[in-house]
């Protein structure tokens, strides 16, 4: 459910602020871009099998823009943070 996400009160987001991300998340994944690059990742996960399998993997970008197969939780909780790369 959007805006109830267990990070917003960690972070001490007030409803306004709240709001004002979700409009912001709501318009970024609305791009062209966003929309091509998961399209991208689709494409790559039913190429390789796993999409919608159960699995527990995903592709993951590589800093040298290929594709790799990697468990969801590793691949999803790679967020930067730090100034370290987002990519494996």
């Amino acid at each position: 459910m959007a805006g109830k996400h267990p990070s917003y009160d960690k972070l001490g987001m007030s409803e306004a602020r709240r709001k004002k991300k979700i409009a912001y998340d709501k318009a970024y994944h609305a791009t062209e871009e966003r929309k091509k690059y998961r399209a991208a990742l689709n494409k790559a996960n039913k190429k390789a099998g796993t999409y919608g399998n159960k699995d527990g993997k995903d592709m993951s970008h590589s800093k040298s823009g290929k594709f790799s197969k990697e468990s969801q939780s590793s691949n999803r909780a790679r967020n930067g943070q730090n100034g370290k790369s987002t990519k494996k």
